[in-house]
């Protein structure tokens, strides 16, 4: 019996990672392997792994620069909606609102294309931003999974 599907049990995993940029592949896998207990489609798998792609990578580019620190990433599920935070201790955001503006970047010289918030809201449902100068910075996305409207088609 699926848990955090049906019977409305939350489920929680939280694991923290060093800021590598190779640990943005993990975060992904971690995330995949949690999401299967909602059954996700590879449509809604490949939007959330891609989500947490930009969320950890913004906190390895811009939260730690070209220092190591922590990133953490909690995921929850409840009744078909997952919840993925991620959140590290890094330089902070002074303006969210333009940071969250398709083709910004602090890091023009860095070749970045400035659309990871873009990608995070275009891919999941909800995403809220919350940080702070010196202090860091939280990410928190919404998605809920399995809840499509199957098309018959007709032959």
């Amino acid at each position: 019996m699926d848990k955090g599907k049906q019977t409305g049990v939350q489920e929680k995993v939280s694991v923290e990672f060093e800021s590598y940029s190779h640990n943005e592949q993990f975060a992904r896998v971690v995330t995949a392997v949690f999401m299967a207990r909602l059954n996700p489609t590879m449509e809604e798998l490949e939007d959330v792994k891609t989500a947490v792609s930009e969320a950890v990578t913004n906190c390895v580019i811009h939260g730690y620069e070209d220092r190591i620190g922590t990133i953490r990433m909690e995921l929850t599920c409840d009744q078909g909606q997952l919840t993925v935070e991620i959140t590290d201790w890094g330089t902070g955001i002074g303006n969210i609102v333009q940071a969250r503006e398709p083709l910004y970047t602090s890091k023009p010289s860095r070749e970045r294309s400035g659309m990871g918030f873009t990608f995070m809201e275009t891919f999941m449902d909800s995403m809220e931003v919350r940080s702070a100068v010196g202090e860091g910075t939280t990410v928190t996305m919404k998605k809920k999974i399995g809840n499509k409207i199957l098309e018959k088609k007709v032959v």
